[in-house]
């Protein structure tokens, strides 16, 4: 590893330590003190900040083992019954599916921008608010073309130019998951998680925390070791955009959803990084049986700590909801509050999954624009709440416009996946979740 590339992790390790709660003023007058590029001096930087524990006064409890996570959990109702014939569930999981697909191919053109670089792109364009795919650039006026250019160059993520869904690590993940299941079943462990990665996710198609957790497993490190190991990125949004399958396969069961979640984010993530997944798996749990947004996030809620920064997150948000009727006021409060987190941290970008969650009150179109339209990690976002959504309704109430340019197709860099029919891994899907009703 260069010099640049470890005081890169350095610095975000210092980061990740202060949002954690620790005094990390030493480790930084100690990198001010670094004269010539010392590998040395960066590793016991480094190490200092492994050993700090979050100082007295911090108000947060984020415990990163399960049974203790379910000791600070708020109460919930863990399972409900699902009263709805076979056809209805499979209905359920296919939305999901193609709502995550659509709300993940809608974001990702913006990817990595701020709100106000999407509105200025929409207003040139003549398209906002956002109530389809992006537009194509040559719908834009000449003398913007530039502005844009620099910031999507792949035509077959815009509007009129769609015809599936690209390959895209959000979807990966949902398929990798599948995978899971369908070769250990529903007791495979953190370790299984990590075999199906090193077996079937190319290395380059995997990011931040995930990458990371991949190089220590490649050099023999163990869970929980692979999260913490190195890992800046550990609280950031990678175990997140892994949650969908858990959900899908335990319709009314939030609790088992989460505890499935757990069991795949603790391979790279600590604390909140774990909660995100264990969040969003919980809610779509509960969107197979229930048809308020309000009732869906209470019940993810109860699954993650609650004195933990990313449930602080979530309601502040839904104070923010009831005060403000535009989205836009509510999303400068996330700003003000939370943005100073990195633009692909789990925290953020779960405030404004809510966002687009409460503002788009169970409509498809307006919950996914919402989300994609606050910015940050947009693929991501627009994918999760598609995911949501998408099984409140099922894929029978979607509306065409989003679902129809994805033609049934996914690629996928899990190859033995690659260019499936979303139906049928939705098909695939349905057969692990029958296993977990009939047993409700």
């Amino acid at each position: 590893m260069s010099y640049e590339d470890l005081e890169r992790i350095v610095l975000y390790e210092v980061r990740q330590r202060r949002e954690e709660g620790c005094d990390v003023s030493e480790a930084k007058s100690a990198l001010a003190k670094i004269k010539e590029k010392d590998v040395s001096q960066l590793m016991n930087i480094m190490e200092s900040l492994s050993n700090l524990n979050p100082e007295p006064d911090f108000p947060y409890s984020e415990p990163s083992i399960l049974d203790e996570i379910r000791k600070e959990r708020p109460q919930g109702p863990r399972r409900m019954p699902v009263r709805m014939p076979d056809d209805e569930i499979l209905d359920k999981i296919y939305g999901g599916w193609l709502g995550r697909c659509g709300g993940c191919l809608l974001g990702k053109p913006a990817e990595g921008l701020r709100r106000e670089h999407i509105e200025r792109w929409l207003k040139i364009a003549g398209a906002y608010p956002l109530d389809d795919y992006f537009p194509l650039l040559r719908e834009i006026p000449e003398d913007a073309r530039r502005w844009l250019e620099n910031r999507v160059s792949r035509t077959d993520l815009l509007r009129g130019n769609i015809d599936h869904m690209v390959r895209d690590d959000d979807i990966d993940y949902t398929i990798l998951n599948l995978h899971v299941l369908e070769t250990y079943g529903f007791k495979f462990t953190t370790e299984d998680i990590g075999r199906a990665w090193l077996s079937n996710l190319p290395f380059l198609q995997v990011y931040t925390a995930e990458r990371v957790a991949y190089k220590n497993l490649v050099n023999g490190l163990s869970p929980p070791e692979t999260a913490t190991h190195m890992n800046p990125y550990r609280e950031w949004i990678g175990a997140r955009i892994r949650a969908d399958t858990w959900g899908y396969v335990t319709p009314g069961m939030p609790e088992y959803g989460a505890e499935l979640a757990f069991r795949d984010a603790r391979l790279s993530h600590v604390k909140n990084g774990i909660y995100g997944e264990m969040f969003v798996s919980a809610m779509i749990s509960a969107a197979f049986v229930m048809n308020n947004i309000d009732e869906i996030i209470s019940i993810g809620l109860s699954e993650i700590p609650a004195d933990s920064r990313l449930s602080e997150a979530v309601r502040d948000v839904i104070a923010w909801r009831k005060k403000y009727s535009d989205w836009k006021e509510t999303w400068a409060k996330i700003n003000d509050k939370y943005g100073g987190y990195h633009p692909v941290h789990v925290i953020n970008n779960t405030a404004l999954v809510i966002l687009g969650l409460l503002y788009g009150e169970g409509d498809f179109e307006k919950s996914i624009t919402i989300s994609v339209m606050g910015g940050w990690d947009t693929d991501c976002n627009g994918a999760t709440v598609g995911s949501i959504v998408g099984v409140m309704l099922g894929a029978k109430r979607l509306p065409e416009k989003w679902t129809a340019p994805l033609n049934d197709r996914v690629e996928s860099s899990i190859s033995e996946y690659n260019n499936s029919r979303i139906s049928d891994l939705a098909r695939r899907t349905f057969i692990h979740a029958k296993k977990t009703v009939a047993n409700t």
